[in-house]
């Protein structure tokens, strides 16, 4: 297992390398001068040239990527031309918002996609099932930048109970920076009316950014369960007088969860990439939405960062998923 792991590993290397050979390319060689569409078309010559010479443009196009990787893998991606400052500090300081809307959407993902998968498995072919597979059907085929519209419509116009901006109310000052998730750092200061308000306004975005995967989780992990349900054991359990509950929850579930695992790691790892409207909806500030605007501002420097580490992150959660799925199914294990 642990052989097959590290061959896993460096497949997922290999990719991340091909991923910014891909970042390079789209950055550096795209038409047109990078150094003045970064600095825009009003920049005095000067500038253009000193950023042209900082970027290495005066050199050889493989030279120019030796020196972009050598700075990426040390973690220089340069200087942000919208903040200022260097990129790598602009990631610290947005990612643990990112991350924690991503956090609180991935266990909503995972805890109602699996939840609300086994309710429609009990009741196959009845109004329950039903209800639950035409949500489902919704939930995926909508984006979710619809669904935040929607939400921000109920939820804060017709029923105005939650925030639909920023990540705390104007009353209250940021926690101590400890993790960078204000919940938390609220809550290890002990200010739990704080905690309350950073949570009332993720309550939206993240349900936004799950309901995607918990229609798709729903879904599959009915799917799974219901050709196991046809399986000898399943009968044999029956048989002997065991709870269906029981039988669906310890007996059904574990051995249903490898594809609906494979598709929660891909969802959950999507959340980043869904992320980019939805926190501009809400004018949340996170890490998605610093790079839609270094999208916008052509802040080359920023875009390349961005990109890569949701590339990273993505790659992690595969890495996870396959050490899941290896470690419920002892086929996995022994193929």
């Amino acid at each position: 297992m642990a052989i097959k792991l590290i061959k896993r590993i460096f497949s997922y290397i290999l990719v991340l390398f091909g991923l910014s050979v891909l970042i390079f390319v789209i950055v550096r060689v795209m038409p047109g001068d990078t150094a003045r569409m970064a600095l825009g078309a009003r920049a005095p010559e000067s500038a253009v040239a000193a950023l042209s010479q900082e970027m290495r443009l005066d050199q050889p196009i493989v030279v120019q990527y030796g020196y972009w990787l050598k700075d990426m893998v040390s973690g220089d991606f340069g200087e942000s031309i919208i903040t200022k400052r260097p990129v790598s500090e602009d990631i610290m300081s947005y990612l643990p918002a990112t991350a924690e809307l991503a956090i609180i959407a991935a266990l909503l993902l995972i805890i109602f996609g699996l939840i609300l998968g086994v309710i429609s498995t009990k009741y196959a072919g009845k109004w329950q099932d039903a209800i639950i597979r035409v949500s489902s059907y919704f939930g995926i085929v909508a984006p979710a930048f619809l669904w935040a519209v929607f939400a921000m419509l109920v939820f804060a116009y017709i029923f105005p109970i939650l925030p639909i901006s920023g990540r705390i109310s104007a009353g209250f000052s940021p926690p101590p920076n400890v993790t960078g998730m204000y919940v938390l750092d609220y809550i290890l200061a002990g200010d739990l009316a704080g905690a309350w308000d950073a949570f009332k306004h993720i309550i939206m975005p993240s349900v936004v950014l799950s309901f995607a995967g918990i229609s798709q989780a729903a879904r599959i992990t009915r799917s799974s369960m219901i050709e196991n349900t046809e399986k000898p054991y399943a009968f044999a359990e029956r048989a002997y007088g065991i709870p269906e509950n029981k039988i669906l929850f310890k007996y059904l579930l574990k051995p249903s969860m490898n594809s609906t695992i494979t598709t929660m790691s891909l969802d959950i790892a999507g959340i980043f990439g869904s992320a980019y409207l939805v926190e501009q909806i809400f004018g949340f500030p996170g890490l998605s939405n610093y790079g839609l605007q270094a999208m916008m501002n052509k802040d080359v420097f920023a875009v390349s960062a961005v990109i890569m580490v949701d590339g990273l992150i993505i790659l992690i959660f595969n890495i996870i998923s396959d050490m899941v799925i290896r470690w419920l199914d002892p086929r996995a294990r022994l193929s």
